[in-house]
């Protein structure tokens, strides 16, 4: 889908008050010399990425010892440090302020609702700092947790983080065997998790889990169980080593906080890859890196100032959930929601905005498109004064679901199509305040990273399809995979396509305008002909079709060549008959290429996802070739692989 003019561009007056531009005032006074926008500014910053990166700090008023040196060994990727003489606390700069304002405001579902005061939240932090020391907890020592996203588990991680120690998070619907994938490699000492949670008006008592799970985790010394369903004092009986939350703390009283302060580097979280094709790798992201390049994409790009309430909706098994829990450090209040987007229906998120006077509206292209398909439209349901942007990611934003925003939800909107990974805990690609927004193209690069789009050749392509790529090092790439003491994991990860250069692994394009179209995975990447076909292309074409609530494509190796597959899940009470098949095909057909036209489609009554709602192809692919899939535990709903085992329509 093409446009003529953009879905919305900027006002002078927006332009002028935004964050970013600031920046670029500070940057000409830096030394950057005249800068007439964006792109200037985003060339200036990845050609002086010594002076960007430090003016970066200053500009967020990053808390620490800055140092003299910016970066070493810039050239090397894997290899570069950044800011190597600096010393700095993660918690310490994201509990800077102080008073009875929000600092987090919780809504679980229809069933709970609670505000925690920045006093309120410093004080929880204190005291579980006390009781965390007491454990025994030191710098470099893991602590996990298995929760909902609610204000206790940011005051853990914080505390936590505050000694030094290293964060990792799940959510409470991951199976015993995918918490033991994670955690039972990383050796947690401490963890913390829920009596239960709430999911689409039912409550889910995890009780039983935790105790398989501590059973064969015998480097946990404490389990600290947080009472949201109101059993947690009757749970600790019946665990090895467990206290309630108000146990733990009893004895300490709230004080000022103190603060560890490690080097730039230090190990902050530690966030898993999906899993789908092995036990999942272990990626440990740094303090520093992680504070800097969220502070540039919050500040900068999302335009978050002072006293702004900025939601995302994750859970902790996601790295949305690190990416939303920075803003605080930018003076933020985090607006959290734990449950079923849709229940009682698709209005819930939206009563939170209007109710908190939300500034930042964060969530998943597949729930725009379920609202769109919902034939929802909030914009006449409810008042969205306050919300400035509206960000999607997780998957490919298709045009129809640029187009439903502005049409459905907000007409006068910054909406953000972002892109980046669990794998730098942050974005390649993302929102820019300063310039338009085109349908079905997300914006441009992230300040300070040097992304390309490649051809099989290692050449810079524009209007075509390639590799993403980022060709300098930036502050959040991972110290180092957990377990992978040779570094030969992670250089295979992402260093083996092309030498010293990052290559994602997505499938991406370049725009006339400066900004990037993501077609999905790379890995997923069909090949009918030896002609590469990105999967979000096909999606974009079938889920406008009322009658397909949900697409999967594989490609099959069939007769010496690939074949395209399309897997479809049907609306109540549509089948897929002949008619239906053609009219798939001819959608695909005018909308996308010839190309793009499956050889097959096969209707399935549901299709599997990871726990962060991504679908989950190379699975797929593996079963339909009779190849095992070796971590089931890291979908949410495994037992929808049966549905593509052996089918009489992919033997012909």
């Amino acid at each position: 889908m093409t446009a003529a003019k953009p879905l919305w561009t900027p006002s002078y007056a927006a332009v002028e008050a935004a964050p970013m531009t600031r920046f670029m005032r500070a940057a000409e006074k830096a030394g950057a010399g005249p800068l007439s926008g964006f792109d200037d500014l985003h060339r200036w910053s990845i050609d002086s990425r010594e002076e960007f990166w430090s003016l970066v700090w200053d500009f967020a008023g990053i808390v620490g010892e800055k140092g003299s040196r910016v970066l070493v060994d810039g050239d090397r990727m894997p290899g570069a440090a950044f800011f190597p003489d600096a010393k700095l606390n993660f918690a310490e700069n994201l509990l800077k302020m102080r008073g009875a304002g929000d600092a987090i405001v919780f809504k679980g579902e229809d069933k709970v609702l609670r505000r925690m005061s920045w006093d309120e939240l410093r004080a929880l932090v204190s005291r579980l700092q006390q009781a965390f020391t007491a454990a025994g907890v030191k710098a470099g020592d893991r602590v996990a947790a298995m929760m909902p996203n609610m204000p206790e588990t940011v005051a853990c991680m914080l505390a936590a983080t505050s000694l030094g120690a290293i964060w990792s998070s799940c959510s409470p619907d991951f199976g015993e065997q995918g918490v033991l994938d994670r955690f039972g490699q990383i050796e947690p000492v401490v963890f913390v998790a829920p009596d239960g949670y709430w999911y689409n008006g039912k409550q889910n008592n995890v009780v039983g889990k935790v105790k398989a799970v501590l059973q064969q985790l015998p480097t946990v010394r404490q389990a600290i169980i947080v009472d949201y369903l109101g059993t947690a004092s009757q749970a600790v009986t019946d665990l090895p080593n467990a206290v309630t939350l108000e146990a733990a703390i009893e004895g300490f009283s709230a004080a000022e906080p103190t603060f560890v302060r490690l080097p730039f580097s230090h190990p902050l979280y530690i966030l898993f890859s999906s899993g789908t094709t092995g036990i999942p790798k272990c990626i440990v992201h740094s303090a520093g890196g992680t504070l800097i390049q969220h502070a540039k994409e919050h500040r900068l790009h999302a335009g978050v100032e002072d006293g702004d309430r900025v939601f995302y909706f994750t859970t902790c098994g996601w790295m949305m959930w690190n990416w939303l829990v920075s803003a605080l450090a930018a003076n933020a209040t985090l607006l959290l929601y734990d449950g079923s987007p849709f229940h009682p229906d698709g209005n819930v998120l939206f009563d939170f905005a209007q109710a908190e006077k939300m500034t930042y509206f964060g969530t998943s292209a597949k729930f725009i498109d379920a609202l769109r398909k919902a034939g929802l439209s909030p914009k006449d349901t409810h008042d969205l004064s306050t919300v400035r942007v509206i960000s999607s990611t997780g998957s490919p934003l298709s045009p129809e679901g640029f187009a439903y925003v502005y049409e459905a939800i907000k007409p006068e909107v910054h909406l953000a199509s972002i892109s980046g990974g669990t794998d730098i805990v942050s974005c390649f690609v993302l929102g820019v305040p300063l310039k338009p927004v085109w349908i079905g193209e997300i914006q441009g690069p992230g300040l300070g990273m040097a992304v390309d789009v490649w051809d099989d050749d290692g050449k810079h392509v524009v209007g075509e399809k390639g590799e993403l790529v980022c060709t300098r090092a930036f502050p959040s790439m991972p110290v180092m995979f957990w377990n992978d003491p040779e570094g030969a994991k992670y250089h295979a990860a992402y260093f083996d396509r092309f030498d010293n250069v990052w290559c994602h692994g997505d499938f991406a394009e370049w725009t006339e305008h400066g900004g990037m179209i993501i077609h999905g995975r790379s890995d997923a990447t069909l090949n009918p002909g030896g002609v590469r076909i990105g999967t979000a292309e096909i999606y974009n074409q079938v889920e406008q079709m009322p009658e397909i609530l949900e697409a999967l494509c594989i490609g099959q190796d069939w007769d010496n060549d690939v074949r395209v597959v399309l897997f479809v899940r049907l609306a109540s009470g549509v089948s897929l008959d002949e008619d239906l098949e053609k009219r798939i095909r001819t959608k695909i057909r005018t909308g996308a290429t010839p190309r793009h036209v499956p050889a097959r489609i096969v209707e399935v009554s549901d299709i599997p996802r990871t726990k962060s709602g991504k679908i989950t192809e190379l699975a797929v692919r593996d079963v339909v070739h009779g190849r095992g899939v070796k971590n089931k535990e890291a979908l949410a709903n495994p037992e929808a692989l049966d549905l593509f085992r052996d089918l009489p329509q992919l033997r012909g």
